[in-house]
């Protein structure tokens, strides 16, 4: 493509360079908010199980509920921001999800029976992952249409990064709030925000976006033959289940999944039953301050990498090697860690190598699929949530079982280690399909 059709390309149907960082900062937030209201749970299950009267495996089936509805709606988020557009999807679901962080607090006392309180408030997990289950397939159906191929990785890996931000807003801030006003009131702070947002969003980017490129997509649609709609909307499932470069990547992403949610899920819990004396607002927030930069960092890499004639190949599978056998080595060494200090920097390191997760295998279904990067990246994304429910319950279970935290990271480091085999194996840059 000539620089003149660069430019004819950017001035029409993909964001200008103002409305990318506009649309940068404001899907940064989104993801912030995302994370915030899913990681409020896991940093209040201790005062909570203690109040409710929660063993450690029932404290694992509330964390882990909320991957079962997270799991239910990965495709239907990428086929409905496909369908109908990302701009009218992401409003709903974002006051969805705001709504049901801001009531759990209420659910908790909605009845004396201990064993009816934690069904209820397992299924309202279960839809928060519902409804929040559709967020990131409906940006990679943003990112896909309106960002130029060769500027993806370091977009997605700056939005993405904002999962980290988030997960960094609520250990802080959450942590400082819980300590002073109680638990509930990190709830009502954070579903207030997610509103906040949503209605930024809706009345600031999302308006201006419908009335510029909205009419622009239907003419483009209407000028298309009915021949090439089918073509280029027809996913060929069938060819993709043989490749052996899809099921590695799914595998990939199901390992590190299942690392980082392990991570995301009990890392409060860890800090506070081997640590009692240390402060929440820094074991929370430490691993959370190193991956936003290493996420930042990874997508610059990436494509700086792509620049100088790596491989896109090569360089997924180099970002994967830092992201699995980092994670899986530092995980190991906390296992022989006693001190504190030794405790809070392996674990930051582990969480900071997952940070590179984002310009790895996170953006291989636009390598392999890229005309149908965003039905891919659902069914990956939704295979990259089982773990949330599995991984997160049995490490609940092993912990009830063994009171062993070395058992549970020694498990999850050789998952890791698996994922990254196969990958390394199989996995492609290529395109696919």
């Amino acid at each position: 493509m000539t620089d003149h059709e660069t430019e004819e390309t950017m001035e029409g149907r993909h964001w200008t360079r103002t409305e990318k960082k506009q649309w940068m900062i404001g899907l940064f937030c989104g993801c912030a908010t995302l994370y915030a209201c899913r990681t409020v749970m896991p940093l209040c299950a201790v005062p909570i199980a203690k109040e409710l009267g929660w063993d450690k495996t029932e404290s694992g089936s509330v964390l882990s509920a909320f991957f079962w509805g997270y799991t239910m709606t990965q495709f239907l988020g990428g086929y409905l921001s496909d369908r109908v557009g990302g701009d009218v999807v992401l409003p709903i679901a974002a006051c969805c999800w705001s709504l049901v962080t801001f009531w759990t607090p209420q659910l908790a006392y909605i009845s004396d029976d201990k064993f009816l309180t934690l069904r209820i408030i397992i299924f309202s997990r279960v839809l928060l992952g519902v409804f929040q289950g559709v967020y990131m397939p409906c940006i990679t159906s943003f990112i896909g249409q309106f960002v130029l191929q060769k500027e993806r990785s370091s977009f997605s890996a700056f939005v993405v990064a904002g999962t980290y931000g988030g997960t960094l807003l609520c250990g802080s801030l959450g942590s400082i709030i819980m300590e002073t006003y109680g638990w509930q009131t990190v709830f009502y702070f954070l579903g207030i925000s997610g509103l906040a947002w949503m209605l930024c969003m809706r009345y600031i980017l999302i308006n201006r976006h419908r009335l510029k490129y909205i009419p622009m997509t239907v003419i483009e649609k209407r000028d298309i033959p009915p021949v090439s709609t089918k073509d280029s909307s027809s996913t060929p499932w069938v060819t993709l289940f043989f490749k052996l470069s899809f099921w590695s990547m799914l595998v990939g992403h199901f390992c590190e999944n299942n690392a980082f949610f392990i991570l995301l899920s009990w890392l409060p819990t860890y800090f506070h039953e081997n640590f009692p004396d240390a402060k929440g607002w820094v074991f929370n927030v430490i691993p959370w301050v190193v991956t936003i930069p290493s996420s930042i960092f990874g997508g610059w890499l990436a494509d700086f990498m792509i620049t100088k004639g790596y491989s896109v190949t090569f360089v997924r599978k180099f970002m994967n090697t830092i992201t699995m056998l980092g994670t899986a080595f530092f995980l190991v060494v906390i296992s022989y860690t006693s001190s504190y200090l030794g405790a809070l920097v392996c674990m930051a390191l582990a969480v900071c190598c997952c940070g590179f997760h984002n310009s790895g295998i996170l953006v291989n279904p636009q390598d392999i699929a890229p005309k149908h990067a965003g039905s891919v990246f659902g069914i990956m994304n939704m295979a990259g949530a089982i773990p949330g429910f599995i991984g997160v319950y049995m490490a609940g279970h092993i912990l009830e079982v063994t009171k062993s935290w070395s058992a549970v990271f020694n498990q999850t480091a050789a998952v890791s280690v698996f994922g990254w085999v196969v990958y390394t194996l199989f996995g492609t840059g290529k395109q696919v399909i």
